[in-house]
């Protein structure tokens, strides 16, 4: 693997990025054909058994619309508030490439879906608004299966993929950084999840391709960064290198480059093909779309309460912070888990630990709620016994960690990693504890009495290291605090 980059790069360089983002719907068929949609299948099927003489483009072979896929779209169109064209159809792209049998994909390309969209995020404080250019509808190309990888010795084709439901959201190259294309890529992840025609943890796709200039230069495109994790690394990357040819006093030439992520780093796949190139006809075989006949009133109506809704609900109802409110509707089955908690469970009490602890748990261990085998009743039992002052924080904490790699309820994991509820009548056995430990740390007690803090720090780290972490380390303090009469 190649060696990383410094990616912080020592000048600023004046950037400009936008990004064509492709998912995947979670129709039963495909686009144009009754096969089967992969993408919710429980398992990986056989390689090309899910074709038909329509998605592998036989002679003869008639496409017929997904009616689901185009309300699906509909859907998100209207949530990123664009406008909806009142009547569109699908064109031919003709590209000669492996991964699409008949030559052409049948994609939108001078009436799409719809057009002028948008939608807001949070960077450094305040609120941006992306512009979106467009939204339209085609269909997936088969995958490419490269034996010995990237440059190896031949490539395979599955054609199970080709016809999958595709949208493609086209921004205005309105991103200034990085960080601020991966916020975009995680808010539009979270809105298709509400909308339920995209689920994360689904085989469905959700990759974009980067299309990055810096100081006005000639654009480059990155092809195939999949999800919102990689496109930050990716997007730094091609800035560095784009920079570093500036400085080497030669120009950056529009082209076509791909993200390689075993080695980090972008790679030079073909020149930059222009519109014309792909030569886009009208698609015979289909009739337009008049929009009108799908209702939009009653799609817009129809719209579950998006993420935005959602923060602004859980801060004026519940009366929460910003913070927590953004890190809690940010997964719709952690929103939903909040909202049942707090029918037992103080809401900011609740708000705190499921947006604190819980998260950060389950964000170590590489899972999301709704696969954490976790159980609402288990978080209010818990926090019902903190509340009540039967677990310390730590302890409360320790007994989340468990239920997370155990799968199982409070009260098992503490009876088998043996950890105590806190009983009433226990603060006299604390306090013998704490005397025992100031009557052994003399010099810690003098050095406090002189007004050095951190000894009180080392005290307390002595009685919570003797009291295995059952009670509260600010408790503690208190007790000190009283007994040395400060």
């Amino acid at each position: 693997m190649a060696k990383p980059l410094d990616l912080e790069s020592p000048e600023r360089v004046k950037v400009k990025i936008g990004l064509e983002t492709h998912v995947q719907l979670n129709t039963k068929s495909k686009m144009f054909c009754c096969c089967r949609n992969p993408v919710n299948l429980p398992e990986e099927p056989e390689p090309n058994t899910l074709t038909c003489e329509t998605c592998l483009g036989m002679p003869g072979s008639k496409p017929r619309t997904n009616e689901s896929a185009v309300s699906m779209s509909l859907k998100v169109a209207a949530a990123l508030n664009f406008s909806i064209a009142k009547e569109t159809y699908f064109s031919r792209k003709t590209y000669f490439y492996p991964d699409m049998s008949k030559n052409f994909q049948i994609s939108q390309y001078e009436i799409p879906l719809a057009t002028k969209g948008w939608v807001d995020i949070n960077t450094d404080g305040r609120t941006k608004r992306i512009s979106l250019r467009r939204l339209h509808m085609e269909e997936d190309p088969a995958k490419l299966v490269h034996i010995g990888g990237i440059g190896g010795k031949y490539v395979l084709v599955d054609y199970n993929r080709s016809g999958i439901p595709l949208i493609e959201i086209v921004t205005e190259p309105d991103f200034t950084s990085p960080e601020e294309a991966r916020l975009f890529l995680g808010k539009l992840a979270t809105i298709l999840e509400y909308l339920g025609v995209y689920d994360p943890d689904s085989k469905a796709v959700f990759k974009s391709d980067a299309n990055v200039s810096i100081d006005g230069g000639k654009r480059v495109e990155i092809k195939n960064i999949t999800g919102t994790k990689e496109i930050e690394q990716a997007l730094k990357y091609e800035i560095i290198r784009q920079s570093n040819v500036v400085k080497r006093g030669e120009k950056v030439e529009q082209s076509t480059r791909m993200w390689n992520p075993e080695l980090q780093a972008t790679q030079a796949l073909r020149e930059k093909e222009t519109e014309e190139d792909y030569g886009y006809i009208f698609e015979p075989d289909l009739t337009s779309i008049e929009i009108q006949h799908f209702s939009l009133e009653s799609i817009r109506k129809s719209l579950p309460e998006l993420p935005d809704q959602k923060y602004q609900r859980f801060i004026h109802s519940y009366f929460i912070s910003d913070k927590l409110s953004e890190s809690l509707t940010s997964e719709l089955d952690i929103a939903n888990l909040f909202e049942n908690v707090t029918k037992k469970i103080p809401p900011k009490l609740a708000a705190s630990w499921i947006a604190g602890y819980l998260k950060k748990t389950l964000n170590y261990n590489g899972i999301r709620f709704k696969d954490s085998k976790l159980r609402e009743e288990w978080i209010v039992s818990l926090l019902q016994m903190f509340e009540k002052g039967f677990l310390t924080d730590r302890n409360a904490e320790l007994v989340i960690r468990y239920m997370v790699s155990d799968r199982a309820g409070p009260e098992d994991v503490m009876r088998k990693h043996r950890i105590a509820k806190k009983e009433s009548g226990s603060l006299r056995e604390v306090e013998h504890i704490i005397k025992s430990v100031i009557g052994k740390n003399a010099k810690a007690v003098q050095d406090y009495k002189s007004g050095e803090e951190k000894a009180l720090h080392f005290l307390v780290g002595l009685c919570m290291k003797e009291t295995k972490g059952a009670v509260d380390a600010n408790e503690v303090g208190k007790i000190i605090r009283k007994l040395l009469g400060k």
